[in-house]
């Protein structure tokens, strides 16, 4: 199991708690450090859609202008501006044997999970 995210976001650190908390081994991603690829990036968006993936609240979402955000209108373009500014991806994004488990953390989510 991996979850990927940066090792300062609070939402991240309530994620490896509860994993921490309930004995689920898991290896940390730090995506600043081993940014995520094109092609890892583009399975998670064919799995759970762009919607899902891209973080609409934060600073570096703010600070984009609106003709940028207008842009982003399907996995194709959510791809590039993740790419190219990987703080936009929700964090964390969990993963076990290649599939995207959740995005966010949301207790009772991770609680429904089998892991």
């Amino acid at each position: 199991m991996k979850l990927y995210g940066i090792p300062n976001c609070d939402t991240v650190k309530k994620a490896r708690a509860w994993l921490d908390a309930h004995g689920t081994r898991y290896a940390f991603i730090d995506f600043r450090k081993q940014p995520v690829s094109a092609p890892q990036l583009s399975e998670w968006l064919r799995q759970i859609g762009w919607q899902k993936l891209l973080k609409k609240t934060g600073p570096t979402w703010g600070q984009l202008p609106d003709a940028v955000k207008t842009s982003i209108r399907d996995d194709a373009s959510a791809l590039t501006l993740m790419l190219e500014k990987p703080n936009v991806i929700k964090r964390p994004v969990l993963v076990s044997k290649g599939k995207v488990l959740a995005t966010g953390f949301v207790e009772h989510e991770y609680n429904a999970l089998e892991l």
